[in-house]
């Protein structure tokens, strides 16, 4: 066995030695605490829903969120949204905030707009877009209407 001038020959010891001790890993150290506030949202498992014929029809996005902000009502949930309650946010985002600059929604499609390359190109079209209104200090604290979109079962405006 060789070993790299590095690495020591007993790569256990050295894991060993390299690791901190419990103690210094208590609850007390500020450099393990949770952030102060916090959001995560995943835009994931994309699903085609059919209308009444049993034809493909429209898809919708499963949003998890996991927050510690305290206007949000749940600190962690999970909804099911479609392209046109995103386009409704992004409409009723523009009403309330006008001066907050939003990013664009991923273009409507009219064909092909059930393949599973527009669909996975529009859901991480959507992740973006969420991630960057999430990131806005005024419209993740100071607006109920982010929460409403991401917590509440059913978004209609």
């Amino acid at each position: 066995m060789s070993t790299s001038p590095s690495q020591p020959s007993n790569s256990r010891a050295w894991a060993e030695s390299s690791r901190l001790p419990y103690a210094a890993m208590s609850a007390d150290d500020s450099s393990y605490a949770m952030p102060e506030n916090f959001l995560e949202i995943e835009v994931t498992r994309p699903l085609v829903v059919p209308d009444s014929a049993g034809k493909a029809n429209h898809v919708t996005y499963e949003i998890i969120v996991r927050t510690n902000i305290p206007t949000f009502p749940k600190k962690q949930s999970s909804v099911r949204r479609r392209y046109s309650d995103f386009v409704q946010f992004r409409s009723d985002l523009l009403k309330q905030q006008p001066r907050v600059p939003l990013p664009s929604l991923p273009p409507k499609r009219f064909l092909n707009n059930l393949s599973e390359e527009v669909i996975s190109e529009r859901q991480e079209a959507l992740q973006r877009f969420l991630d960057i209104v999430a990131g806005h200090p005024i419209l993740q604290t100071g607006s109920r209407l982010l929460g409403d979109f991401l917590q509440s079962p059913n978004y209609e405006r």
